[in-house]
């Protein structure tokens, strides 16, 4: 899930480079729940090519309705269905909490500009890590609707990021491999300091 590739927060570019105000009790209730389903760093799924959607049924949106409660429980603007654990190329995302949600099955990149940014991205799947990350500002790509209709969003700066992002997960890339080989050294860093810790808190 994208924080940054996010609500714009650095977790949800999944993103942004803000810290998170604290959140009420049952927010954060609400928040951990949802990222109880969310596959982390490490999870084979996440370094997988997830496959081709050929049936549009109501499975198919039902799976679509499922991703769009958890990416806004926890409080992410875009998610890729690998990173529940489901192989296929499906992603969603809302930019903003009064934009509707844009369900993306298929997605394939058209076309993406010259100009590129900069930014601070995070990942509900690497969680407390943020990154810099630089990716095309403009980007045009092809899909298909949750009913098997085509679609084509052209999209520009966080628009264009979060989609970027999600499709990487759909292609099995994580931000830890578009960043730099210093701040890719340093996450790695992070997540053993995490994972150490939580075992610690487990053992006590």
């Amino acid at each position: 899930m994208a924080e940054t590739t996010g609500e714009v927060e650095p977790e949800e570019v999944e993103e942004g480079t803000e810290e998170r105000p604290a959140l009420d009790p049952e927010t954060a209730a609400r928040r951990a729940a949802a990222l109880a389903h969310v596959r982390k760093f490490g999870d084979p799924v996440l370094k997988s090519r997830a496959l081709p959607v050929e049936r549009f049924d109501d499975g198919l949106r039902e799976e679509i309705g499922r991703m769009a409660l958890i990416m806004r429980d926890g409080l992410g603007i875009g998610l890729a269905a690998t990173q529940l654990g489901v192989m296929h190329r499906v992603l969603v995302y809302r930019i903003g909490e009064d934009a509707p949600l844009a369900p993306l099955v298929n997605p394939e990149v058209e076309w993406t500009g010259r100009e590129t940014e900069i930014v601070e991205e995070g990942c509900l799947s690497l969680p407390g890590v943020h990154v810099d990350v630089e990716r095309p500002l403009h980007v045009r790509v092809l899909a298909q609707d949750e009913h098997g209709d085509a679609v084509r969003v052209e999209a520009t700066g966080l628009e264009a990021r979060v989609i970027q992002h999600e499709i990487d997960h759909l292609d099995g890339v994580l931000m830890l491999d578009r960043t730099t080989r210093d701040q890719r050294k340093q996450a790695m860093r992070e997540l053993r300091e995490a994972a150490e810790a939580a075992r610690a808190e487990r053992a006590a």
